[in-house]
């Protein structure tokens, strides 16, 4: 039986590794992918995020690119009847579709997009306090299909993220004429 710990081990670590794997969109046309989002749901394991998520309604981001390639983002957030404004900028990696935090140890990937309906993010906060990963969906509209809400939430376990870990945000347009 002792024999086998080690072996168990290293099967395990490998199949870490492999869950480790996020797939991004192919060939992302970020000319396409530019432009206002609505973030209208967040899967997380960020401690701060579960706190906060029942009470968070869904936020307005502008994404676009920088000449180089790298991502900026801008947010303004509904929290406690005020619009909090948040800026971020991911540098493009020398992976295709993969963005580092230019200021923070996050990692942010496009695993999906049709560009006109949706797009699902992955982001990483590599922090040695408290790593976290989340998953976004963002959508043009605030409105979210079903079938698109169905999508989105089987891809929740295979990031190892759990269901009581999702925030469907409520539609909210107290902050729309913040976001310029």
């Amino acid at each position: 039986m002792t024999a086998a710990l080690p072996s168990l081990a290293l099967a395990l670590l490998c199949l870490l590794q492999a869950g480790a794997q996020v797939p991004v969109q192919p060939n992302l046309d970020t000319e396409k992918f530019a432009g206002v989002w609505h973030v209208t749901a967040i899967a997380s394991n960020c401690s701060i995020f579960l706190k906060m998520k029942d009470g968070m309604k869904s936020s307005t981001a502008i994404i676009s690119f920088m000449p180089e390639g790298d991502l900026a983002l801008k947010l303004v957030w509904p929290l406690m009847d005020k619009c909090q404004k948040f800026e971020l900028l991911f540098q493009q990696s020398a992976q295709a579709r993969h963005y580092m935090g230019a200021q923070e140890k996050r990692d942010l990937r496009v695993m999906e997009t049709d560009y006109s309906h949706y797009a699902i993010l992955y982001e990483a906060h590599h922090s040695k306090a408290e790593p976290s990963t989340s998953l976004q969906l963002l959508t043009r509209e605030q409105d979210v299909s079903p079938q698109l809400l169905k999508k989105f939430m089987q891809l929740i376990p295979t990031m190892g993220l759990t269901k009581d870990m999702l925030a469907l945000l409520p539609k909210s347009d107290q902050c729309t004429r913040d976001i310029n």
